[in-house]
């Protein structure tokens, strides 16, 4: 499999992988437009152009654009992001073509029909509400609040309900003009695919989009807080994070290491000695997410209103002794899980081809994936000790409670245990 880019005159990028013996392919559009993008008045913006791209071009209707993929069994779909937002379909291989012809068209030809901003618009708020009933869902967007305040990183994704009722045709357009410009694209694919035929396609279908200044987002900066709901639930919910290493830090691989081991599957500590051992909770983990220029480590569990002053000092116990004793048999455990997630999920052409995007955006370039694992094993003990030692003792932290969460410790608390 070999990695293959092109990059058009105008800064368009291409980059594809072909991958022997598959009869499908994947290929999208990645865009360097996603929430952290958005001016405050624009907040679910970016989220609401997804939605419209599927809702009619020049020459497709909503149904002609679903019906073109799945009258030959392919998927067409989309997501937004803090940091991008992706189009992409999964098709047989004699119908690459087609699905990127689409992309293409919803891209470079949406028609916004006042209409169908309407009814999009009534879809959102729905998903809004959804959101907003679903307490492991939104615990994390006040975590996110709350870790980057008052900054387009902290923002919803969605949007807020008063902003989303009010977009119209012309802040769409406004949106689009700003920040979907050729050097903000990535074309990626992968699979089935022959890399001459993309970029010749690509070049029809892009060559002529106008070159423009990009619109920078701005830089980010962790300062941490608690936002605390009561509210009679079933369950109580926290969410604790603290700042990590972006995708681009020397520290980013030990950062993923130490939350793997710290609470990336049952054998982790969290999961051993919070549910297995006390029983305190159903839902234990812990995870490291980045961004071009910060990063979270965060904790979530959901337990009972009696139990979760115990969970929460447990679980700065657990981090806290981590930093001692976290033990090289521990640290190989953890980066075999990395490494097996990576390779087995780019088994899959959709993942490779997301990878491959990704991997463009933030680097320039495609790491072989060789060099990819040699980081992962070269992540020793003491860097994961040393990991653990900073989040304890100095990283700046975020705190969301939701639910019967009267008895849970507040920030200041938790933070006297931390370093203690």
């Amino acid at each position: 499999m070999t990695v293959q880019t092109a990059t058009l005159s105008n800064g368009f990028r291409i980059v594809t992988e072909h991958m022997p013996g598959l009869e499908s392919a994947a290929i999208g559009i990645w865009v360097t437009a996603g929430g952290r993008h958005e001016r405050p008045e624009q907040n679910g913006i970016a989220h609401f152009l997804e939605h419209m791209a599927f809702k009619g071009t020049e020459t497709r209707s909503a149904l002609q654009i679903a019906e073109a993929i799945e009258d030959v069994g392919g998927y067409i779909n989309a997501y937004t992001s803090r940091e991008v937002t992706a189009y992409y379909a999964r098709v047989l291989r004699s119908d690459t073509g087609l699905a990127l012809d689409v992309i293409a068209d919803i891209l470079r030809n949406p028609v916004f029909d006042p209409k169908e901003i309407e009814v999009e618009r009534h879809v959102i708020l729905q998903e809004i509400g959804q959101a907003l009933d679903t307490p492991d869902d939104v615990i994390f967007d006040w975590l996110q609040e709350r870790a980057y305040p008052d900054q387009a990183l902290g923002r919803t994704i969605l949007g807020e309900t008063d902003r989303v009722s009010r977009f119209s045709e012309a802040d769409l357009r406004t949106f689009v003009a700003e920040h979907y410009g050729p050097d903000q694209m990535i074309l990626s694919a992968a699979g089935a695919v022959d890399h001459e035929a993309v970029v010749r396609q690509a070049e029809a279908l892009f060559a002529d989009m106008p070159n423009r200044p990009a619109l920078s987002a701005d830089s980010a900066q962790f300062e941490g807080g608690e936002s605390r709901q009561v509210k009679d639930l079933e369950q109580a919910h926290i969410a604790l994070a603290f700042e990590s290493p972006g995708y681009r830090d020397p520290a980013f691989y030990a950062a993923q290491v130490y939350s793997v081991a710290l609470g990336g599957g049952m054998s982790s500590r969290l999961f051993q000695e919070i549910r297995e051992k006390r029983g305190l909770c159903y839902t234990i983990f812990a995870q490291t997410g980045a961004y071009s220029d910060t990063g979270m480590t965060t904790i979530y569990a959901g337990t009972s209103g009696d139990e979760i002053h115990d969970l929460a000092h447990l679980t700065v116990d657990e981090m806290k002794r981590a930093a001692d004793d976290m033990s090289p048999a521990e640290v190989a455990r953890a980066r075999a899980q990395m490494k097996a997630g990576l390779l087995m999920g780019l088994e899959s052409p959709s993942s490779r081809c997301e990878r491959l995007a990704r991997m463009t955006q933030i680097w320039g370039e495609v790491p072989a994936l060789e060099d990819t694992v040699s980081r992962i094993d070269s992540v020793t003990t003491g860097d994961v000790r040393a990991f653990a030692d900073h989040l304890v003792r100095e990283a700046p932290a975020a705190l969301a409670l939701y639910g019967p969460v009267d008895a849970a410790p507040d920030l200041d608390a938790l933070h006297q245990r931390r370093v203690a």
